[in-house]
């Protein structure tokens, strides 16, 4: 099965082979940046395997995209970090982003978009329909339209150029480079632990789909390929608990820390992702990305309902 597939800890044992599925045989394509295999799946359906930014999927469902999620998920990660600010642009709190523009790194569906924007209206009170939100790029989904009030950048221009002069307020997703350029949000990782805590969220930020004639052809394959997965991530999650990482990664403390909290960092599954789904889903309506709530079970493939692992 051509599978595009990025390597993290939690799946190199299917990459180097370590886990084998009982039904079929990858066929991995390294794609230089997993986000290109996102619009090609979504525009092309060039693999049979792909793993997805969870809101471009639900997006593509929502256009009849001919593919189907399992409920694997193999990158999480916190974005209370990922809001910059410039303070020279009068910005002394989230709230004061209402009647400014802030950037957006990609498209508008991009989901550390979604959860950064979450964390604004939920936490801080922030009108999302108040602010400009200007896009360096364009959307994987090219049916898509977006609110009216998200725009294109001005040609010519960048995200992290605008942010430094001031012409932005703020901006999503964008590196902590440019010369006095803040995160909005102080001691980020901190204030993502202690929502964890309060609300039991640890963001979702991707999944994978299968083409809906693979899945049709292999009606064994979506059960095959979750167990795979939960093998691979057991591999990961264990040497994570038993400190076997000789130089952990920032990744690798975050997920140590929230096992801390939750006990398995990375859990497969819907019913134990169920309320981070439908959260996903009720943002992704509030944000304008779905016109209307989609129930979670019915965003996921046949055979994986009672999953778990």
């Amino acid at each position: 099965m051509k599978t595009a597939l990025a390597t993290y800890p939690q799946t190199a044992a299917l990459k180097d082979g370590t886990v084998v599925p009982r039904t079929f045989a990858f066929d991995f394509e390294e794609v230089p940046k997993i986000i290109q295999a996102f619009r090609r799946m979504v525009r092309g359906l060039e693999f049979d395997i792909s793993e997805m930014a969870i809101t471009t999927y639900l997006c593509a469902r929502a256009h009849g995209k001919a593919f189907t999620a399992i409920p694997v998920f193999p990158m999480r990660a916190f974005h209370h970090g990922a809001i910059l600010y410039n303070p020279k642009s009068g910005v002394r709190s989230p709230k004061d982003l209402e009647g400014r523009s802030v950037g957006v790194n990609r498209g508008y569906t991009v989901t550390t978009g979604l959860w950064a924007r979450s964390i604004l209206q939920h936490e801080f009170g922030v009108d999302l329909n108040k602010v400009t939100w200007v896009l360096s790029g364009d959307e994987h989904v090219v049916e898509y339209r977006p609110p009216a009030n998200v725009v294109p950048i001005e040609t010519g221009k960048t995200i992290e150029d605008m942010l430094e002069r001031g012409e932005l307020a703020a901006a999503i997703g964008v590196p902590l480079e440019s010369a006095g350029v803040k995160p909005l949000i102080p001691d980020a990782e901190r204030a993502a632990l202690t929502a964890l805590r309060s609300h039991g969220l640890f963001p979702i930020n991707h999944t994978i789909v299968v083409r809906n004639d693979v899945l049709d052809a292999h009606p064994d394959l979506a059960a095959d390929l979750f167990d795979a997965c939960v093998a691979a991530k057991r591999i990961y999650v264990d040497r994570l608990r038993s400190r076997q990482i000789a130089e952990p990664s920032k990744s690798d403390e975050t997920f140590r820390q929230v096992m801390e909290i939750t006990g398995d960092p990375l859990p497969y599954g819907i019913a134990a992702n169920r309320r981070v789904l439908e959260a996903i889903i009720e943002y992704s309506v509030e944000q304008g990305i779905l016109a209307k709530p989609v129930a979670v079970d019915d965003v996921f493939a046949n055979g994986t309902h009672d999953l778990a692992g």
